[in-house]
C-alpha cells in the first residue's frame, strides 16, 4: 500500500473547542458515557436521589437531576472548563482518589459534542442559577430545588460522523440502562429513578444491597446466593456471590466494584473464575456482586479514561486473597453446619487407604442389582422405630435414633439437614426425608464430589510430589520469560517445577509435578511461567491436578444401579453434610435437590 500523502505544516497549539472535542472521543463514545460521567459527578456531590430521564436512547436527550450540594454561580463556568475540578489538588490528591470522578474532563468534553444546561443551587443561594453551551456562556438566575440538572440534548449534533456509528435506540437505552443498574447496585444507600421517552422504566427506593441486589439481578440470584464479607490486612471483600447452580450462559452478571468503583479487571475475573473452577458446569459463568475495599493509595485508578480500568499495587496479593476468599464461600456450600460424618463410608483418615477400603467393603459388595426401590417395607419401619437394631458392618447410624414412631414430629434439620434416607429409585437415586419435605440424590454424583474433596485433601497433606527428569527439556524463551523464572524461584519451587535460565535466551526444565508427568512439559512450563506472572499462581497446575483426581474420582465412584442399604444410603448422606462443595459434582452438576412440602402439596392440588 502506498503511504498517504501528509502535508507538511507548522506546530502550533490547538484551539480549545478542537482539544476538547477530541479528548470527547476519549470520554463520550456513546450515549452511556455521559450517563456514567453525570452519575458519579452526582454521587460525589452527596446526592440521596438522582433521576435519570432519557429519549431515544439518549441521543436526543439526557438529563439527569440530584440533590447534592449543588454548584455557586460564580464557579458554574469553571465546571465547564477543562482540566477543572473540586476533587483533587495536589499529586498527593491523584494518588489517594477517593471520589468516582477526578479528571475535571467530562462537562467540557459533553459541552464540545451536545448542547449542555448547567442549572443548580447551592445551599447558600435563594435560588438556582444557570449556564448553557460552554464556560464563555452567561450565568442567569433559573429556579430549581437545591442540588443540580444537566441537561444535554442533540448528542453529537456538530460532529455527524461520530453519529453514525451509534446503534440503534433500544440498543443505546440498553447501555446507558445498564450504567444505571451498575452504579445504583453500589449505591443501595441512595434512591435512582430511571424514565424513557416518559416512560418509567425502573425506579429503586434506599434499601440494603441485599435487596437492591435481588431487584435488579432477580429472583434467581436472589434465592441462590452466599453472602462474602472477608477481610485480611487492607483488603476487604464483600457482598454476594451466586451458588453455581445460578449460573448463566453469559458473563452478564457479574458486577465487581473497587472502592466502589465498577471496573472491569482481567486479574479480579481471573481470581474469581479460578474459585469456581471445578463446581461450575461446562461453559456457565458464575454471578456476582462484589466490592474490595483498600487503601485508595495501593490502587491506581487513573490508568484509563473511563476509570474502569484499574492498576493494583501489589496484584498477586489481591488475586490470591479474592481468590481464596471466594472459595472459602463457595466451600460451604455443602447442606451442613457442622455435621460430622458417620457410618461405613467415613474414614478416619480420609486418605487414599480410605478408598480402597471402602471400595473392598460396603459399595463393592454383591448387592442386587435390579431396578426399582431396593428396600422392602419392613426397611421403612426399622427408619422410623424408637429403637432400630443394627447389625455390624451394617448398622443403622445412631442418629437415626432421634427418629420416633410418629413420622409428624420434627426431624434434626440442624444437625442432619438431609434428613435421613427411604429408599432408592432405579439404582440411580437416594430418596430421603427432612423436616422441609423430600430430598433427591444423585448418589454418583454425589459420591464422586466426596471423592474428589478427599483426594485434594490427601494430597494437600502430603505435600507436591516432584518427579526430576532424567534428560532436562530445554526450549527457547523470551526475555519476560527468563525474567519471570530468575524473580519467581520461590513460587516456580512451591509449584514443583525446577527451571533455571541456561543463557538469556534458553530455559531448562529439571523437574515437574509428578502428578503431571505425562504432560507436554514445554508447553506446561510455559502456561505455568504465564500465570506465575500474571496471577502469582498458576491455575494450569491447579486445574490439570484437579482435572486427574477429578477423573480418579468419577472412575472411583459409586456406579448407577449399585443397589445400597439404608445405612449406607445415610452415610452417604451424613458425608455429603461433612464434605466441601457438595452442592455440586466435579462437573458442575447438582448432586441433589429439595422439594418442599408446600411443593407436593402443589403438585397434588392440596388446599385449592
Amino acid at each position: 500500500m502506498n503511504a498517504p500523502h501528509i502535508p507538511a505544516r507548522p506546530i502550533q497549539a490547538l484551539p480549545d473547542h478542537l482539544i476538547s472535542q477530541i479528548a470527547a472521543g476519549e470520554v463520550v463514545d456513546r450515549p452511556s458515557a455521559v450517563v456514567k460521567e453525570l452519575l458519579e459527578n452526582a454521587l460525589d456531590a452527596g446526592a440521596s436521589h438522582i433521576t435519570v430521564r432519557l429519549e431515544e436512547g439518549g441521543v436526543k436527550r439526557i438529563a439527569i437531576t440530584d440533590n447534592g450540594r449543588g454548584i455557586p454561580p460564580q464557579q458554574m463556568p469553571l465546571a465547564l472548563a477543562r482540566h477543572a475540578t473540586s476533587k483533587i489538588a495536589s499529586l498527593d490528591d491523584l494518588e489517594h482518589v477517593g471520589t468516582l470522578g477526578f479528571r475535571g474532563e467530562a462537562l467540557a468534553s459533553i459541552a464540545s459534542v451536545a448542547q449542555l444546561t448547567l442549572t443548580s443551587r447551592a445551599a447558600s443561594e435563594p435560588h438556582a442559577w444557570e449556564i448553557s453551551g460552554s464556560q464563555t456562556g452567561a450565568v442567569i438566575p433559573s429556579s430549581g430545588a437545591l442540588g443540580t440538572t444537566i441537561d444535554v440534548r442533540d448528542l453529537y449534533y456538530n460532529t455527524p460522523a461520530r453519529r453514525k456509528f451509534l446503534k440503534s435506540e433500544q440498543t443505546e437505552f440498553g447501555h446507558c440502562a445498564e450504567v444505571v443498574r451498575r452504579i445504583a447496585l453500589s449505591r443501595p444507600d441512595v434512591a435512582f429513578s430511571l424514565s424513557h421517552n416518559s416512560k418509567t422504566i425502573d425506579h429503586w427506593n434506599v434499601s440494603e444491597v441485599d435487596k437492591r441486589s435481588a431487584y435488579i439481578l432477580g429472583n434467581e440470584f436472589a434465592n441462590a446466593r452466599l453472602p462474602l464479607d472477608e477481610a485480611a490486612g487492607p483488603l476487604r471483600l464483600h457482598g454476594y456471590i451466586g451458588l453455581p447452580t445460578a449460573s448463566k450462559a453469559r458473563a452478564d452478571a457479574q458486577y465487581f466494584y473497587v472502592n466502589g468503583r465498577f471496573v472491569r479487571d482481567k486479574l479480579l475475573t481471573h481470581a474469581v473464575r479460578a474459585a469456581y473452577q471445578d463446581v461450575l458446569h461446562g461453559d456457565r459463568y458464575p454471578s456476582y456482586v462484589l466490592g474490595l475495599d483498600l487503601d485508595p493509595a495501593l490502587v491506581d485508578v487513573n490508568v484509563h479514561p473511563s476509570k474502569i480500568e484499574v492498576r493494583f499495587r501489589d496484584s498477586r496479593a489481591v488475586h490470591q486473597f479474592v481468590f481464596h476468599a471466594v472459595s472459602r464461600a463457595l466451600a460451604q456450600t455443602a447442606p451442613t453446619a457442622g455435621a460430622t460424618a458417620t457410618g461405613p463410608m467415613m474414614s478416619p483418615s480420609g486418605a487414599l487407604p480410605w478408598m480402597r477400603e471402602q471400595q473392598q467393603t460396603s459399595f463393592s459388595a454383591q448387592f442386587s442389582s435390579g431396578l426399582g426401590v431396593a428396600q422392602t417395607t419392613a426397611d421403612y419401619g426399622a427408619l422410623f422405630a424408637a429403637s432400630p437394631a443394627a447389625d455390624n458392618a451394617h448398622e443403622v447410624p445412631p442418629h437415626s435414633q432421634a427418629f420416633t414412631t410418629s413420622p409428624a414430629q420434627s426431624l434434626p434439620d440442624d444437625e442432619f439437614p438431609l434428613g435421613f434416607a427411604l429408599a432408592q429409585l432405579h439404582g440411580i437415586y437416594v430418596l430421603a426425608q427432612n423436616t422441609k419435605g423430600l430430598v433427591l440424590v444423585d448418589m454418583h454424583a454425589a459420591h464422586e464430589r466426596i471423592l474428589y474433596e478427599q483426594l485434594k485433601n490427601a494430597l494437600d497433606d502430603n505435600a507436591l510430589q516432584v518427579q526430576p527428569l532424567l534428560i532436562p527439556i530445554t526450549f527457547y524463551a523470551d526475555p519476560v520469560e527468563v525474567g519471570t523464572v530468575e524473580e519467581n524461584q520461590a513460587a516456580l519451587q512451591s509449584l514443583g517445577f525446577d527451571i533455571n535460565a541456561l543463557s538469556p535466551t534458553t530455559l531448562a526444565v529439571r523437574a515437574i509435578p509428578a502428578l503431571l508427568k505425562n504432560a507436554d512439559t514445554q508447553t506446561l512450563a510455559r502456561d505455568v511461567l504465564r500465570d506465575v506472572r500474571e496471577f502469582g499462581g498458576s491455575r494450569v497446575l491447579l486445574e490439570r491436578r484437579n482435572e486427574m483426581l477429578g477423573t480418579l474420582a468419577c472412575h472411583t465412584a459409586v456406579r448407577a444401579n449399585r443397589a445400597l442399604t439404608l445405612p449406607e444410603m445415610n452415610a452417604l448422606l451424613r458425608q455429603m453434610e461433612a464434605t466441601e462443595r457438595a452442592d455440586q459434582c466435579n462437573h458442575g452438576r447438582p448432586t441433589w435437590v429439595q422439594l418442599a412440602l408446600s411443593d407436593l402439596d402443589k403438585l397434588f392440588l392440596r388446599g385449592q
